[in-house]
């Protein structure tokens, strides 16, 4: 760590107030978050909460790809990472956070039948993406291959039969979330089965968003295309890896129709901007036009690898950031994307790092980082949300997503890039 970091440091002297930022948040998450288990397996909580989700800890570990090229060490860390993740996934594939002990440790208690391991059992699509996801990644990039045992595979088959029992959620899911007592955006309607969605449409129902938030239509399209791409690395590795023409053949097939489904159903025609990708969709015609900071989002799909149609691509992208979506907020200290998990007027760090590394222009992505440098409320390190007139003003004292996701535009900055 120490020798890829000053060979960071050799090409950032020209911005030693950024590489300061940088080291901050890179060496944030080996040093707070991480923690080796007697079983082989790592676990990551996601900062100032004590569980791990199995989103925030593949993009927690993601940065650290690029020196696990040199780093055996590094390297079987974030394998350990994704088994732990397929072994959660094997325990219930519909939970998003998990306990590091079966202790009953829990936001709320939702269910009474909810596993000790469960911290949260928020459905969320992109939850079962995210682990694929990063051992994909770490296979692409280091030619790391201990992720795949037995757990994966187990793991994967979890991954195909929820996705496709939701595909059909109104006629086939068991899957109810009900939480008593709190906002409309922690729980889900009509006793626990969520909005209504069109059945038959090629997409896969979420319960809720990566920000933890209910959707208001069931299927979320960031989401969706995040699917699209995982069964896109599933069909690779079965091909490349695995040599499994029945997992390479299902994994292609489900690819294109998911991808088929998110063209027909996921974009609409605005005055304005042309036609643009909808964030979320019932399969009726009803859609909700906007984007959340979290990942995966409509801001991140080039950097998640969905290839869209490229002029709805770049409509979109004009449309997110603008103040036609109802969560770009401008402020005296920063302009960018916010979350109705947070508070109005609040800016995600995460959000603007996806700008940075989504852009075709050095000059912005070094614009972003300086800014995401100058609101961190003297902390020297990201947070969740940020007041766009006051940085002072911040959600979360602790957020590891969001130092990685720093730490990510900065080395996308300096020319790292990683292999897909």
């Amino acid at each position: 760590m120490d020798e890829f970091l000053r060979q960071v440091g050799q090409k950032a002297k020209d911005c030693p107030e950024l590489m300061e930022v940088f080291v901050n948040c890179y060496t944030n998450t080996l040093q707070t978050t991480v923690r080796e288990m007697g079983d082989g397996t790592v676990h990551v909580i996601t900062g100032d909460i004590p569980a791990m989700w199995l989103r925030d800890s593949a993009a927690q570990v993601r940065p650290y790809l690029f020196c696990a090229r040199e780093n055996e060490k590094i390297r079987e860390m974030i394998a350990g990472v994704v088994r732990r993740q397929f072994m959660y996934i094997c325990i219930d594939a519909y939970a998003n956070a998990f306990n590091e002990q079966a202790n009953g440790a829990c936001w709320e208690k939702d269910d009474p039948e909810q596993s000790p391991w469960v911290w949260e059992r928020k459905f969320e699509v992109d939850s079962l993406c995210y682990p694929v996801q990063l051992a994909y990644l770490l296979w692409k990039n280091t030619g790391c291959v201990s992720q795949f045992d037995r757990l994966f595979f187990e793991g994967v088959e979890k991954i195909f039969s929820v996705f496709r029992t939701e595909q059909f959620h109104e006629e086939r899911s068991a899957y109810r979330f009900r939480r008593e007592n709190t906002l409309y955006q922690d729980t889900l309607s009509r006793e626990g089965k969520g909005a209504l969605v069109k059945q038959g449409t090629g997409l896969i129902w979420s319960g809720f968003r990566p920000s933890d938030d209910a959707c208001i239509y069931g299927y979320l399209i960031p989401s969706n295309m995040f699917a699209a791409v995982i069964m896109g690395y599933l069909e690779e590795m079965a091909r490349e890896l695995f040599h499994d023409k029945e997992l390479e053949e299902k994994a292609g097939r489900f690819k294109e129709e998911i991808r088929n489904a998110v063209e027909r159903e996921g974009k609409v025609y605005t005055e304005e901007f042309g036609t643009i990708y909808a964030y979320e969709v019932d399969g009726y015609g009803m859609y909700n036009l906007m984007d959340d900071a979290n990942v995966p989002s409509l801001l991140a799909m080039e950097y998640l690898g969905y290839p869209a149609d490229r002029k709805a691509a770049q409509n979109t992208r004009r449309f997110l950031l603008s103040d036609g979506n109802p969560f770009y907020y401008r402020g005296t200290k920063a302009a960018g994307i916010g979350s109705r998990h947070t508070p109005s007027g609040y800016i995600w760090h995460i959000a603007m790092a996806v700008q940075g590394l989504t852009s075709d222009s050095r000059e912005e992505k070094q614009a972003i980082l300086k800014n995401m440098a100058s609101t961190t409320g003297g902390k020297g390190v990201m947070h969740e949300g940020f007041f766009c007139d006051d940085d002072g003003r911040y959600t979360r004292e602790w957020f590891s997503w969001a130092n990685a996701m720093y730490a990510e535009l900065f080395l996308d900055y300096m020319g790292y890039r990683l292999e897909r």
